[in-house]
């Protein structure tokens, strides 16, 4: 398979995984809590990816760990805990839509902190893709009173996490295996994810006797070995032979698979909201484009 087809491959596999994570979160906070499902999580992935992919740790140079510990912890750690949080008060589909929002941040942050350069329309779609943004909250605020939709905020400071290690990934560990920057992220969250483990309860008697108990078990533990495990070695592939701008337009299709397992465990979704996730799309379609069709230089 070519590079060009295995990148298009990648894109909509991950893009089933990760828009069934949202809804996967939501089960799971039937029978834990945030911190209890953020810190299952990572254990659970933790584990698996050692078991299979220890040897790989070895190849990675003393130089590269501190950029493989950074990546680990706003590539997976801190994320997990946002948006267990975050879907305490507002819809996973909303969540997956607000997802999209990677690609616009992974211009920003590839300016100016890596100095890639970007495009006006690029700049354009940013602003429209945060407009976008503000629309969806605020009709789902109106649709949903009894949600508090300032928790969004904990799902867009996760997109500005993502856009940070998609361009730590490409620039500072392209010369790293996938399968070592997601074992190697995992090795140095490991100890961080025991402690808040040992701390959530999350196998007191009053948890474990829960009636969703066995199945947000169940939830978590194929969120942790698909979405988070099978999924992350997948996405690092995906950066090592395409562009960080590429790799995170897995999130054009993402709200699709969000909206219909939100849709289908009957949360509310309007035209209006459509019309918003709509809007988002559309400047991230902008900043993908790199250039405008008028030809206009970097901003």
């Amino acid at each position: 398979m070519s590079d060009v087809n295995r990148r298009w491959f990648y894109l909509v596999v991950l893009s089933i995984i990760w828009g069934t994570s949202y809804i996967l979160i939501k089960k799971g906070l039937q029978g834990f809590s945030p911190i209890q499902l953020g810190s299952v999580r990572m254990v659970m992935t933790a584990t698996f990816l050692l078991l299979f992919g220890y040897r790989s740790i070895r190849k990675i140079r003393m130089k590269e760990w501190k950029w493989v510990a950074l990546s680990g912890f706003i590539g997976s750690f801190f994320p997990a805990f946002l948006f267990a949080f975050a879907e305490t008060e507002i819809d996973s589909s909303i969540a997956s839509i607000l997802n999209s929002l990677v690609p616009l941040f992974t211009i920003f942050v590839g300016y100016i902190v890596f100095k890639i350069p970007f495009y006006r329309n690029q700049v354009i779609g940013v602003i429209i893709g945060l407009v976008g943004a503000a629309m969806l909250v605020g009709i789902g605020a109106d649709i949903n009173p009894g949600q508090n939709y300032w928790y969004a905020g904990l799902v867009i400071l996760a997109t500005v996490f993502y856009a940070f290690n998609a361009n730590i990934i490409k620039n500072k560990l392209s010369g790293v295996s996938p399968m070592g920057i997601a074992a190697g992220n995992f090795a140095v969250v490991l100890l961080p994810s025991l402690v808040v483990l040992a701390f959530s309860g999350a196998f007191s008697t009053e948890v474990t006797t829960g009636e969703y108990f066995l199945s947000s078990l169940g939830y978590v533990f194929i969120l942790s070995v698909v979405g988070t495990c099978f999924a992350k070695v997948m996405f690092n592939k995906l950066v090592h032979i395409s562009t960080p701008v590429f790799s995170v337009s897995v999130t054009y299709l993402i709200p699709v698979v969000g909206v219909i397992w939100g849709l289908l465990d009957g949360e509310r979704f309007s035209l209006w909201q459509l019309l918003a996730a709509a809007v988002i799309l559309y400047g991230v379609y902008l900043v993908n484009r790199r250039k405008s069709s008028s030809g206009s230089g970097a901003a």
